[in-house]
């Protein structure tokens, strides 16, 4: 466990921030260069890759905020004054998906305006994306954050006292979910490189993504801890704002992929 990487003065570096800041640029370099082999202008390809940037640090931390009202209730500067309340300096506590969203809104927004090929640049983002979440999810695990319930698995791990995870449940051995994200993260990418080696139709690797993706983050939920705040009954089934969202995301993924197509037989 590495929750604080070093100091620079009063700041601490953190993984999952440094991992995210990485995640990004790397990220960001490689759409452009994909871009550029899709004939999309490079100088869009990265207004809107910076845009995304900012849309995702909003998004993950609006939804956190919205699903853990009591947490700040009396204190609403700490949503996003990174001189909390407590004294710490930073903001802790952001909810990926909701990143996920306001980036595509944001996308949806910027190529109609600008008249850039949706489905392409969807195509051009979605291995960025991908490397994104597997670097991210190594930096949680560091953290201690995004943890798993409890298990006797022989790879249930117990998290420092000082971790997120190891104060919420103390001595438990938990489920790595962070490290089974991470790893079903870089599968995801592979298949999308993969699958993005042959010429296929606008809007097939960003389909694929929201499938997959999708599909797993529903299925990984089941074994996340998350608090009662977070949850719903759907048919007796207790599920969470995630898995909602994820089981939306894959449901599109494959109206999409059929219209598409569809589309592209019928022509």
């Amino acid at each position: 466990m590495y929750p604080v990487l070093f100091h620079l003065g009063r700041f601490q570096i953190h993984p999952y921030g440094l991992l995210l800041a990485i995640s990004f640029l790397v990220g960001i370099l490689w759409a452009v260069k994909r871009a550029e082999r899709r004939n999309l202008d490079k100088n869009q390809v990265m207004d809107l890759s910076l845009i995304i940037l900012i849309c995702s640090i909003l998004g993950s931390r609006i939804f956190y905020v919205v699903t853990h009202l009591e947490e700040f209730r009396g204190h609403w500067i700490d949503t996003f004054n990174p001189f909390q309340s407590s004294g710490e300096i930073g903001i802790a506590g952001l909810s990926m998906l909701g990143g996920v969203l306001l980036s595509l809104a944001a996308i949806i927004v910027y190529s109609s305006a600008k008249k850039l090929s949706l489905l392409r640049f969807c195509d051009v983002v979605a291995p960025s994306f991908t490397l994104g979440l597997a670097l991210t999810r190594i930096g949680c695990f560091l953290n201690g954050c995004c943890f798993g319930k409890p298990c006797r698995l022989p790879w249930g791990m117990v998290f420092p006292p000082d971790s997120p995870a190891g104060s919420t449940l103390p001595g438990l051995k938990l489920h790595p979910t962070q490290l089974y994200s991470s790893l079903f993260d870089w599968v995801l990418l592979g298949v999308l490189l993969v699958l993005d080696r042959k010429k296929r139709f606008d809007g097939f690797i960003f389909s694929i993504f929201f499938i997959g993706y999708g599909l797993f983050r529903f299925g990984i939920d089941f074994v996340r801890y998350y608090e009662s705040s977070v949850q719903v009954r759907v048919l007796g089934i207790a599920l969470t704002f995630n898995q909602i969202i994820s089981l939306s995301m894959a449901v599109v993924g494959l109206l999409v992929l059929s219209i598409l197509g569809r589309h592209r037989r019928n022509k």
